[in-house]
């Protein structure tokens, strides 16, 4: 009976001939076969992956040289180009897309011998927090159905929890990789702005976007991470940029270096923090000063502007960026309609997009508009400019910032209708990371009284996801309680 532990056991096992790449995929499409009633995954690729599995066999037989996730089953949120697969964003806009190319993340996957197994359920153009912005449905939490998995890359991170796949890529813009994470009890990684080529994902926020990791252990996200980041030709934020330390599942063995930790006073003492959460994170902090780390409770005065800048941000660049999709080149167009140019527009936008996408065009366009742009626009980038600074003076003393990760577990289903700015609010401790190019990462550590798991969020400085990794790994092998 095949069973998943991680990456490094799974390819020593093929390695010996215990297990095969048939197995894992046959394995893993029965499990998505008996889940469907999740809606993590759209649309999965069962022909196509037994095919592969068994190329990737035979070139494993021939004594070829194998690539550093042969074998590893993936799937992908639906905002990430795969080639003559579906594209749709989870939106009636895009329901009938084919990806024409790879995204440069899946390239690099399939390059190094990954099998990709389907494509994931989120939030319609990666918008929401919850996963119920989706035209197909929202994925269902497989711990208790009745809650949300979070979003917008929910699919992903319920096809981990549930076993579905052995890692998933998602994207995070604003905490969609490291909330869905914490609310499915499993790892989930944003890496620093410019880690991950963003070529063939499908823009929300172009200056926040990052193509995130999720799985069950830390090694597993550093050997993805490995493999999908790095320079790129098709954008110039990665060849900007070159990594400190390399990456790997090998690299992120237990350090014992005494890592210099600053916890915000202003966020574990927030209002909204749930007492329960707020707890276990104290006693977290006092086990770690016992066990001789420095942390430090610090004042971060701007937690406040922090969702408000976040929001005029985003939906400005959402604006701009969902303009293309108009019915006229590409998406949803109403073939009845036939009137003037103007209603044209109107109806395929007004009929492609959902409530939430639409919303956040209009308050977007609103930043933008004259009269408006220098009252809210130019003021959310003076904020992220003095979030920026502040973020220096931080990592100039200390090595990882300590926070919460979403101030609740898991929502019940359906209140994002009921308040839709307490859902908003929800993202107090994960924006902060995209509003400066960070890297962040959610561990589940804990438990709650209401049976729902919740993590802690550790935040590195730029281009310093080795750090992240090795104190994550430390965490979880000596602190965790869930």
């Amino acid at each position: 009976m095949f069973s998943y532990q991680n990456i490094p056991t799974y390819q020593q096992q093929l390695n010996e001939g215990e297990v095969s790449c048939k197995d894992a995929v046959a394995y893993y499409l029965d499990k998505i076969k008996n889940a469907s009633h999740l809606n993590a995954i759209i649309e999965v690729y069962v022909n196509e992956s037994i095919e592969r599995a068994q190329f990737l066999d035979e070139k494993r037989k021939a004594g070829k040289a194998l690539g550093k996730l042969h074998g590893v089953i993936v799937t992908v949120k639906d905002v990430i180009s795969h080639k003559d697969h579906k594209l749709s964003a989870s939106s009636n806009m895009l329901k009938e897309f084919i990806s024409i190319y790879d995204s440069t993340a899946v390239k690099k996957l399939l390059e190094d011998d990954a099998i990709i197994i389907g494509n994931c359920n989120c939030d319609e153009f990666a918008m929401g927090n919850t996963n119920e912005n989706s035209f197909y449905g929202r994925a269902k939490n497989a711990l208790d159905e009745n809650k949300v998995s979070g979003g917008s890359s929910g699919g992903s991170a319920v096809a981990v929890q549930a076993g579905l796949c052995m890692v998933s890529l998602g994207s995070d813009t604003g905490g969609s990789v490291r909330q869905p994470a914490d609310f499915c009890g499993i790892v989930g990684m944003k890496p620093s702005y410019g880690t991950v080529s963003r070529h063939g994902l499908i823009a929300y926020a172009s200056s926040f976007d990052q193509i995130g990791v999720f799985a069950n252990n830390v090694e597993d996200v550093a050997s993805v991470l490995e493999v999908i980041s790095g320079p790129d030709d098709y954008d110039s934020t990665v060849n900007q940029q070159i990594p400190k330390e390399v990456i790997s599942s090998k690299s992120v063995k237990s350090n014992p270096k005494e890592y210099r930790i600053a916890l915000f006073k202003n966020a574990i003492n927030h209002e909204s923090l749930d007492p329960e959460i707020r707890k276990a994170i104290f006693e977290l902090i006092e086990n770690l000063r016992k066990d001789g780390y420095t942390v430090e409770e610090i004042d971060f005065d701007l937690i406040d502007y922090i969702v408000p800048a976040y929001y005029v941000l985003t939906t400005a660049e959402a604006s701009s960026n969902l303009s293309r999709y108009d019915g006229v080149r590409y998406g949803y167009r109403d073939e009845k309609n036939t009137e003037d140019l103007a209603t044209f527009y109107k109806k395929n936008r007004g009929k492609g997009f959902g409530k939430e996408v639409k919303k956040r065009i209009m308050l977007g366009t609103f930043v933008l508009s004259e009269g408006y742009y220098d009252a809210y626009f130019t003021k959310a980038q003076q904020v992220r400019n003095l979030l920026a600074l502040r973020t220096k003076e931080i990592f100039n003393s200390f090595d990882v910032v300590l926070l919460p990760t979403v101030p609740t577990t898991a929502f019940d289903a359906g209140m994002m209708e009921k308040d839709p700015i307490a859902t908003y609010l929800a993202d107090i401790f994960t924006v902060y990371a995209n509003l400066t190019g960070i890297p962040g990462i959610s561990l589940p550590l804990f438990k709650h009284s209401n049976g729902m798991p919740f993590g802690a969020q550790l935040l590195a400085n730029k281009r310093d996801e080795l750090t992240l990794l090795q104190l994550s790994k430390v965490l979880l092998e000596n602190y965790k309680r869930y």
